[in-house]
């Protein structure tokens, strides 16, 4: 598995972050590493994704940064440009997975049938995005899908929150899942960077109730 998608699963949680104004994400990116959590999605469904992308990669260079709502290749080369170390896509584009392959951009796209879970595994991925996740069923149309891929793992989002997270990931298919109720867009717009801090550190702490991805990684062997 690539390492940036090791990243993930050690970390659980993937901010996913719908944000108006670049200007509010260098706040953003100190808020989500002051709360143990230096990782976020940041989609491409605003014009502001590809500066609020370069803004957090300046301003906090060990925070891991990806794209969502990915759609084409150019929307690609811009996150990528930007800084983002990982791509994420709402369905199976073969276009924007192919260039992502033959570049070594790790990419995650959204599979929703077992149609699509088969297409992303004869294009060689490990590694996909079950989207939407509750819409589609939740956890248990997830068990179902996934059984005849046993090497396939799952990054459900999509009606992911507090309530629920931890049933999806006590599932070894999911690798982790992304949320976005501790970066909600109407909270980054009101500047509520405290509360996000707060959100984003009990969601640490409800995933990772036994410490870091860094102090458990020192545990192994």
């Amino acid at each position: 598995m690539d390492t940036v998608l090791e990243q993930l699963g050690l970390r659980r949680i993937v901010p996913v972050v719908v944000i108006d104004s670049a200007g509010d994400a260098p706040e953003l990116a100190r808020s989500l590493t002051r709360a143990g959590l230096p990782l976020a999605e940041v989609t491409f469904r605003t014009g502001a994704a590809r500066e609020a992308i370069a803004a957090m990669a300046k301003g906090e260079p060990s925070m891991l940064i990806g794209a969502g709502s990915v759609l084409t290749v150019e929307q690609v080369k811009q996150a990528v440009g930007a800084g983002a170390k990982f791509i994420v896509s709402p369905g199976l584009g073969r276009t924007v997975v192919e260039y992502c392959l033959a570049h070594a951009i790790p990419v995650t796209p959204g599979v929703a049938t077992p149609t699509e879970i088969s297409a992303a595994s004869d294009l060689g991925l490990g590694v996909v995005k079950f989207f939407p996740a509750e819409a589609m069923g939740g956890l248990e149309y997830l068990k179902a899908v996934a059984a005849p891929f046993p090497s396939m793992r799952f990054i459900p989002t999509g009606g992911i929150d507090e309530t629920n997270i931890l049933a999806y990931l006590a599932h070894p298919k999911v690798l982790a899942c992304g949320g976005s109720w501790m970066v909600k867009q109407s909270l980054i717009a009101d500047h509520r960077f405290e509360e996000i801090t707060r959100l984003a550190s009990h969601a640490v702490r409800l995933v990772r109730p036994q410490g870091s991805p860094d102090d458990r990684s020192k545990d192994k062997p």
